[in-house]
């Protein structure tokens, strides 16, 4: 593996494309990637479109579509351009993977090294397997691969750096006992004792801590360095069987942390990726914890791609698992995350089932049993996912008190979360009638997002814009609309 340096390009981190988030509109991703396979049929076209390939589009990575792609969606919008969808100019991206020296190559984990994202030329550019069979790895157009550039490989390590929130976030992550330097994941690695597993520890806190003042779209990049560091210390081993444990419940939890922040900045096959790496961790080495954890995220992750069956699964299991480990705490968030999944199967009923299941269980109060990583689990979580659910049966106004409530009562230090939830708020609202107070909370919103990098919360205020356009004349709201569109004017 070569060193990750490369040569210079325009600090020009991605953006979230929030003109096609706002052209879903009320669909989710699932429903709208079957939209852009049913315009494909219509003209012959066959791409393997799925929530996946969508959100990685919405989180701006994939920059500009490939040319089957390019046809279907100018078809689905016709008298549009790839530039009024929200994408990069086809040459402003083209001959980005033109480097020829092995040493310019960024460095990949688990994907052969692969030219340019969406633009990689014409072949096989018609996505000719089927959308639900399994994917060859190699597949340049297949939707489950990186859609790494060589451009986007080098300003993500860099993009969030820029900024004075980010610049905290990476003074912090520097003192790490875990390198971020790719090149010395290469180097012989000592075993590991103690002092390794503390520092593997002290990673996982810290990344959570600047996810939740700064948001995950600056941190992923960032974060994968020492995931690889981590994984590095299990091959060398330790004397020590308690030392051992330490490191691979550490390394998992890394996965998760790290997974995390690929899927609240849309990178929903790389989240995946990781999720799956933690749980085959915790059955690895019985480690039940680890194992609901990754269940846990893993049904978010399922309600947030389309998938709300799989969700219900994954929410249900990792309950049965978490059963005997006695928290009260944990058992209340897994259930919420089934209530979740039933609300994407627009089950009312499930869901309420559900949703009282997990206030019974944080009505018992917290425990020594409770995990390390539910710092973040209080009343304004509960309310905010509460708030999700009723959002996602349509009954929006229960979603705004319970979204209202969130944002009230989340502790200061979260800025993400009280970005997130008054998101949800402003949404909720907009949607149920009211485009003055919906106005009102978007202008908070953007506030927040002057500290947080989220393309949740992003791709969440695009939708209410979109809801609010018909109600410029209300009050405030041509004031949240402008200010919300001055960042893309300026840019464009």
């Amino acid at each position: 593996m070569t060193s990750s340096t490369m040569t210079s390009q325009p600090d020009r981190p991605a953006r979230p494309n929030l003109v096609f988030r706002g052209l879903r509109g009320g669909r989710s991703p699932a429903e709208f990637a079957a939209a852009v396979r049913r315009a494909a049929r219509e003209i012959g076209e066959r791409v393997s479109c799925d929530a996946r390939y969508i959100g990685r589009v919405e989180s701006g990575e994939i920059r500009c579509p490939n040319y089957a792609y390019e046809r279907v969606f100018l078809h689905m919008f016709p008298g549009r351009t790839l530039i009024d969808l929200g994408f990069a100019p086809r040459s402003s991206v083209r001959g980005r993977g033109a480097r020829t020296a092995p040493e310019a190559l960024p460095v990949h984990t688990t994907s052969p090294p692969i030219v340019t994202s969406e633009t990689r030329g014409t072949c096989d550019a018609y996505d000719r397997q089927d959308p639900y069979g399994p994917q060859d790895r190699y597949d340049p157009q297949g939707p489950y691969d990186t859609h790494d550039d060589y451009e986007e490989s080098d300003v993500l390590r860099r993009a969030f750096m820029t900024g004075g929130g980010a610049t905290v976030a990476a003074a912090s992550l520097g003192p790490l006992g875990l390198t971020f330097d790719a090149a010395a994941v290469e180097r012989p690695v000592r075993r590991a004792g103690v002092s390794e597993a503390s520092a593997l520890e002290e990673a996982v806190r810290r990344i959570r801590l600047l996810d939740d003042r700064h948001g995950a779209d600056g941190l992923y990049r960032r974060a994968a360095a020492p995931l690889r560091a981590a994984y590095a210390l299990l091959d060398a081993g330790t004397t020590r069987q308690t030392t051992a444990d330490r490191l691979h419940s550490g390394a998992g939890e890394l996965a998760i942390s790290v997974g995390w922040l690929a899927h609240d900045s849309g990178r929903f096959d790389d989240a995946r990726s990781h999720y799956a790496e933690a749980l085959a961790t915790a059955r690895m080495t019985g480690d039940a914890a680890l194992e609901a954890h990754a269940f846990c995220n893993t049904a978010f992750l399922a309600r947030d791609t389309g998938r709300p069956r799989e969700a219900v699964r994954a929410a249900q299991a990792a309950q049965r698992i978490a059963r005997p480990l006695g928290s009260a705490r944990l058992m209340s968030l897994l259930a919420l995350r089934e209530a979740g999944g039933w609300a994407g199967l627009a089950d009312r009923t499930g869901c309420e089932q559900a949703l009282a299941r997990a206030q019974a269980f944080f009505e018992r109060g917290r425990s020594d049993a409770d995990p390390e990583w539910m710092s973040f689990y209080g009343e304004a979580e509960l309310e905010g996912l509460e708030a999700q659910c009723w959002s996602t049966l349509g009954d929006w106004p229960r979603a705004a008190r319970h979204a209202g409530r969130a944002a009230r009562l989340q502790d200061p230090h979260f800025t993400r979360n009280i970005a997130l939830y008054t998101a949800e708020l402003a949404d909720d609202l907009a949607r149920g009638g009211h485009p003055d107070e919906a106005a009102a909370a978007g202008l908070r919103v953007l506030d927040l997002l002057e500290q947080v990098q989220s393309s949740r919360v992003q791709a969440m205020l695009a939708g209410t814009a979109r809801v609010l356009l018909p109600h410029r004349r209300a009050a405030g709201v041509s004031e949240f609309l402008d200010r919300h569109e001055a960042p893309r004017k300026r840019t464009g």
